[in-house]
This record gives structure tokens, sequence and C-alpha cells, in this order.
């Protein structure tokens, strides 16, 4: 049994109750991801999954044998960081920055949601393509929050990039 973090074969807890977010914070000495409410409520923990976004405090890391997981740590390419990271620095997108690397995330799996034609509750039409609006972010990022007050440029960082790339 093992996981893939980063792109790196590694062992997974040797108690199969940790929680995802335990082991990369505390078995793997993965920061970035991070323990908000550690109910499934804020979304500070959110990793990728194959590409799809979760909350790491709500799963266990057994669960997840085989499968590839993204880190914030993961989403840079070598020095340079991901065209997401740099917008959040660009539209002032962080204030405390602990919500950030969940932030980050999860915007990266709901640009993949949207391009998979995965609707919202404010998808009109079902059969069209899905346009990412200021409203449709905000809707689909409901599940992230940011207590300091950095939704405006955390919106802007987001529609300057991965919405822009699921209009392509």
């Amino acid at each position: 049994m093992s996981l893939i973090v980063n792109g790196t074969e590694v062992a997974p807890p040797a108690d199969p109750r940790v929680s995802l977010l335990d082991h990369l914070r505390e078995g793997l000495h993965l920061p970035g991801t991070k323990k908000g409410c550690n109910q499934g409520a804020c979304g500070a923990c959110t990793v990728l999954v194959d590409g799809d976004r979760i909350l790491s405090c709500l799963a266990l890391a057994v669960q997840y044998d085989g499968r590839r997981i993204t880190t914030i740590e993961g989403l840079a390419d070598d020095d340079a960081l991901h065209p997401l990271q740099t917008a959040f620095i660009e539209h002032d997108g962080f204030q405390c920055g602990y919500c950030t690397p969940g932030q980050i995330c999860s915007a990266i799996g709901m640009a993949a949601e949207a391009r998979r034609g995965v609707p919202s509750v404010l998808t009109g039409d079902l059969s069209a393509d899905i346009t990412l609006t200021r409203e449709e972010i905000q809707e689909r990022m409901s599940g992230n929050l940011c207590r300091c007050g950095a939704h405006n440029g955390i919106i802007n960082a987001i529609r300057a990039t991965v919405a822009a790339e699921v209009a392509a």
C-alpha cells in the first residue's frame, strides 16, 4: 500500500485511523495544507486527489491507496509558481494567507469540474458550456472561507487564470 503525494510514492500511516490531513502535515511534514475547523466546514485543508478537490480533514489517508494526491507544495513546477499562485500575489488574494493553499487547490479542482460540465446551483443551461462568471465562481468556491477579507482578490485571481482556461 502506498500513496503518491506530489509525484512521490510514500508509505501510508501505520495507524489506519489517521486523517489524510494529519498524515500530510505530521507524517510527511508538508505544512501547506492547513487545519482550520477540522470538521469539513472551512476548506482550509483542501487538496487534490487525481485532480478532484477533497477536504483532507474528512478523509482517512488509507482510503487513497495508489491515488495521486497534490498539495499546495506540489503545484509549483520547480522554481516556477503555478499561474494561480502568481495570480493570488498579483491580485492581493491573501492577507493572512491561512486559507490560501486550500483556496488555490479548490480553484484548480473547481476549474476541472467546470471543464467536465459539472453544474452548480447557478448553472442555467445544463446542455451549454459552463461560463465561470464572478457569481458562478463565488458559488463554486463557497466551501472555502476567508476570514480576513481577501475575498475579492481571491475571485479576481481565479477569474484571471483558471476561469480564463475553462473559457478557452
